[in-house]
């Protein structure tokens, strides 16, 4: 599907997904030029200078809000990875934080990929909260690729940080009109919560949140109650899954449009459950109210699977690392 010496863009280098793929991709010989929107932050850049060690690395300053930023960073390449997204959870005003830049990034940097006339495929990270968030009343729903978030329901009744499931959801839309007027050959990988070790200086939040009833966070506890409640399951995956779905999906030359990235489906009260059992040091709440016990949904992998790509890391793998991980970083007590 490439010339010889594979060369690719990974848009928002220093998060936690990217900066993992990054490395992957330096592992397999690919030329990366990745992005930052301020590269001279030494603190948030040094895994990223770290990774230059590993290979052929190079850095661009650009920014999802400001027009063109992206160009010099795609040009050349063959295959770009778009994980750059604004999050700001606490935002009183996401139409203008995240849903109006999220969707003009998205298609700024689609059209940087046009022009380019070397990208021959495009992997676009999506998010889970793009297919599973909807009124649907039941149990045992499955959630596949067909599937979209009820954007309508997210904006009128505006639950807490509804801002960034429309965000992705708009953004995801957006870029499937752009790419079938265009002719780009655009995937796109929707995972659900990450976690798993990180390079990153600072820690994800997706792995605060996941350990929330282990680190014993409050406020993330409610974050993950939240979840379950709007989206109807807590769904979660290993980060280095996570980046092989997306090496997996930009190499294999018969994939065709959206994936779900998605190993494990579950729920608050049944996850509590599973960490007291298997981690008994830590003190791991068991009630929670009106929490439904049972998930609403599962957010279904199969179609990734059918294509041929094969998870690594169940529930006990994930959290046994992240575990680890969190204790290195003070935030769990060894």
């Amino acid at each position: 599907m490439f010339a010889q010496r594979k060369m690719a863009c990974v848009t928002g280098g220093t998060g936690y997904v990217a900066s993992l793929l990054i490395k992957y991709l330096l592992e397999k010989g690919y030329v990366v030029n990745t992005t930052a929107r301020n590269p001279d932050n030494q603190k948030k850049m040094s895994h990223l200078l770290d990774l230059q060690k590993c290979g052929d690395l190079k850095i661009f300053k650009a920014d999802m809000a400001e027009e063109g930023s992206f160009d010099s960073a795609i040009a050349g390449c063959d295959v770009v990875f778009h994980l750059a997204t604004p999050v700001h959870f606490a935002s009183e005003d996401p139409e203008n934080d995240m849903i109006k830049p999220a969707t003009k990034g998205t298609l700024d940097i689609l059209r940087a990929c046009k022009e380019s006339k070397t990208v021959k495929r495009v992997v676009l990270t999506s998010s889970a909260a793009t297919v599973s968030i909807n009124k649907l009343d039941g149990k045992g729903l499955v959630m596949d690729e067909e599937c979209w978030t009820d954007v309508e329901f997210l904006a009128s009744e505006k639950p807490p940080t509804w801002g960034y499931p429309a965000s992705k959801t708009l953004a995801e839309t957006a870029a499937w009109t752009f790419a079938k007027e265009n002719e780009i050959d655009l995937i796109t990988v929707i995972p659900s919560l990450v976690a798993g070790p990180s390079l990153t200086p600072d820690v994800p939040s997706s792995i605060c949140l996941a350990l929330s009833m282990l680190t014993g966070n409050e406020f993330l506890m409610k974050g993950l109650i939240g979840m379950q409640m709007l989206s109807g399951s807590i769904s979660i995956t290993h980060v280095e899954d996570v980046v092989r779905a997306h090496l997996f999906l930009a190499e294999t030359a018969s994939a065709a449009g959206r994936y779900i990235c998605c190993n494990y489906n579950t729920s608050v009260p049944e996850l509590a459950k599973f960490l007291k059992e298997r981690y008994p040091q830590y003190e791991i709440p068991t009630e929670f109210g009106e929490v439904p016990s049972e998930a609403k949904l599962i957010i279904s992998s199969e179609k990734l699977k059918k294509e041929g790509f094969t998870f690594k890391y169940g529930i006990q793998e994930i959290y046994d690392e992240s575990v680890e991980y969190l204790k290195t970083t003070g935030i769990l007590k060894k």
